[in-house]
């Protein structure tokens, strides 16, 4: 089959074409632009191999959308470019409105075209798990959890989920949608969470903690998703939605004070005691939604998919790689001061 990735040299787009390469024989074609998160020295393990070609574009740019969709001729499109940073999206919302809903919008209406001439065509929707909004103590999202997003970017990422649907109902355009929990890995730019106090403690600076770091998220190592993607893309039910998570709840806190364990294990600080003492609480996020968790019941009773990596293996390999990769780390990050976002005025 032939797959175009959508954000493929991003974090999580890069994961699934070295997976597709590696483990599969399908043909792939990667759609990116190429913003300050994308990457393509994250592809260059596979970049050689003849299944795999690279596209420089901009989902928002409709004519070459249609030009590469229809020169390419797909099986599938999996669906991954986006806006992603939540701070980012407090201070420039209308990035993640343009990418988010305008150009899902161009990618399901060029894929309306394709799936007319291929009746094994698949339109495959990656999103996210902040669409659901903020949970209690208690209780996981499903798939039939309401919306109810509370930050400009979850908001797009909802608008962009009600497209693919409304396209799929409308059009019978085939469609499936995934929603995850927060990834982490090899290959993440360092402006989230995991990769941020890994790098900033490498470099002995203050390492900022929202609030009082008790918010929880679920984490997903980026190799388990992979595989989950590609599972519902090439097994999973048309019109169906799928929640994909790590089953590993972590308070923000608990995740900084893992990462600053192993470091002092493996690369002792030299400027102070421990890296623990590094760590410094700042204001919150505005909206901070305090806990997200994934029910990954569906997936695993339907397609019988489960995570491999638990937060205890996967973090440690993640850190490990970083160390081995710092070169990597200070090529993507030039240029990033690392400043804070999110609490300036709307743009």
């Amino acid at each position: 089959m032939k797959f175009l990735i959508t954000g493929g040299a991003g974090f999580i787009g890069s994961a699934l074409i070295r997976f597709l390469i590696n483990e599969t024989e399908h043909e792939v074609l990667n759609f990116d632009k190429l913003t300050y998160a994308g990457h393509l020295e994250s592809l260059a393990p596979i970049a050689d191999d003849l299944r795999y070609q690279f596209v420089q574009g901009d989902i928002c740019d409709a004519a070459q959308v249609n030009a590469t969709m229809t020169g390419f001729a797909p099986d599938r499109v999996m669906h991954l470019a986006a806006e992603s940073h939540v701070d980012r999206s407090v201070d420039a919302p209308g990035e993640f409105i343009e990418t988010n809903i305008i150009g899902t919008f161009n990618l399901l209406n060029a894929a309306r075209a394709i799936a007319a001439d291929n009746p094994g065509f698949l339109f495959h929707h990656i999103s996210t798990d902040e669409v659901f909004g903020s949970l209690g103590a208690d209780g996981f999202f499903t798939e039939e959890t309401p919306y109810s997003p509370r930050s400009p970017y979850s908001a797009s990422k909802a608008s962009s989920d009600h497209l693919v649907r409304a396209w799929g109902e409308t059009y019978d355009l085939p469609v499936v949608v995934t929603n995850c929990s927060n990834n982490y890995g090899h290959y993440q730019f360092p402006e989230k969470l995991i990769p941020l106090m890994i790098k900033t403690a490498l470099d002995q600076k203050p390492l900022p903690v929202y609030g009082d770091g008790s918010n929880v998220r679920d984490w997903l190592h980026v190799d388990d998703h992979a595989r989950a993607l590609y599972l519902v893309a090439t097994e999973g039910v048309v019109g169906v939605t799928y929640n994909i998570g790590g089953n590993n709840e972590k308070t923000n806190l608990e995740v900084v004070h893992t990462i600053c364990d192993i470091l002092q294990a493996l690369a002792p600080p030299s400027d102070v005691e421990s890296y623990r003492d590094l760590i410094t609480y700042v204001t919150d996020r505005p909206g901070h939604d305090f806990r997200y968790a994934i029910d990954t019941a569906k997936i695993k009773r339907e397609l019988g998919w489960e995570p491999e990596e638990t937060f205890e293996s996967g973090i440690r390999k993640t850190i490990e790689w970083y160390l081995a990769n710092e070169a990597w780390c200070e090529a993507v990050s030039a240029g990033y001061t690392q400043e804070r976002l999110g609490l300036n005025s709307v743009k």
